[in-house]
């Protein structure tokens, strides 16, 4: 079990909400309410054809924890976009960030960034890192991709992990808070691993910071259950996807409804990657989820500029 220092919360942060569900275990509680976004982490580069057990596993991990997510709470999803609601106020927010993309282009959790980014309109110029020498991230002392700059007026912010910059610019969109505001609802921990490094986590990433009315408002849900790769990672892909299919069901084109959420992006995001690979032609070839994969890339790419 990793070893977490955890710093002290402030006392009025006293509510959050993860998928409808409770906080876990010794976790702080916030006065904002929250919603998972999508699942996060450091994804590997792809080098070869066929794809290697590590961009497969890293794809399969990913799918799976979105999956994990959103496939509990799918028959209570009411999420409709905001963007359609409420586009003069999205587009004047948006108008006000100025975003650089720092990633590994072949990274999984790079490209569900640059899904969300494209799906919402956002702006951005993308710095390619060099994954051996990262000298384009040097002035950061959080090492991994992606890493993304945000300049709002004055304010130059740096927003870690894909699940934070997700979350976090979803919450700027849909509340029209101050980022530096709202960054803060994300603090990183730090963390003793089995192997006794150490790594940095962050508090809520997968909740969206929106205020208790609005959150019920819009989400609905059961708790998020774990998923565990099996020894084919490839496999347990395929199981993934039709279970993602299944999730989405017939009746509706994207999990969001008529048109992609979060965790419709968080997908495509992931799978886009693969794109090239044997893995990716097979997994369109054995399974169902094609069709849909074939809608978000659309919808992404009819997305008013």
């Amino acid at each position: 079990m990793a070893q977490v220092a955890r710093a002290p919360w402030p006392v009025r942060y006293a509510l959050a909400w993860r998928l409808g569900g409770r906080l876990p275990p010794g976790l702080p509680a916030h006065s904002r309410a929250g919603f998972a976004g999508a699942a996060g982490g450091q994804g590997p580069a792809a080098t070869a054809r066929k794809g290697s057990p590590r961009l497969l596993g890293a794809a399969a991990l990913a799918l799976g924890g979105v999956l994990g997510l959103y496939h509990t709470a799918r028959w209570h999803l009411r999420a409709q976009d905001l963007r359609a609601q409420r586009p003069a106020v999205q587009l004047s927010l948006s108008s006000r960030l100025q975003l650089t993309l720092y990633q590994y282009k072949t990274c999984p959790f790079c490209s569900k960034v640059r899904a969300f980014l494209d799906f919402h309109a956002l702006p951005y110029q993308v710095v390619e890192v060099n994954p051996v020498r990262r000298a384009e991230i040097k002035f950061s002392s959080y090492r991994k991709v992606p890493i993304l700059l945000a300049q709002e007026g004055e304010s130059l912010q740096q927003l870690n992990d894909s699940s934070v910059i997700i979350s976090a610019l979803k919450t700027y969109l849909v509340s029209g808070q101050p980022l530096e505001d709202i960054i803060t609802y994300y603090p990183p921990m730090k963390a003793v691993n089995d192997q006794g490094k150490e790594v940095t986590e962050f508090c809520n990433k997968y909740w969206l910071m929106l205020d208790e009315k609005e959150a019920q408002h819009l989400y609905g849900g059961k708790e998020a259950r774990t998923h565990h790769l099996q020894d084919d990672v490839r496999e347990d892909l395929y199981e993934a996807a039709d279970k993602w299919v299944a999730a989405v069901g017939k009746d509706r084109p994207f999990l969001g409804g008529q048109k992609p959420n979060l965790a419709d992006l968080a997908v495509y995001g992931v799978l886009r990657v693969m794109e090239g690979l044997e893995a990716f032609d097979d997994l369109m070839r054995h399974t169902r989820i094609q069709p849909w994969y074939l809608r978000v890339e659309k919808a992404i790419a009819e997305a008013p500029q």
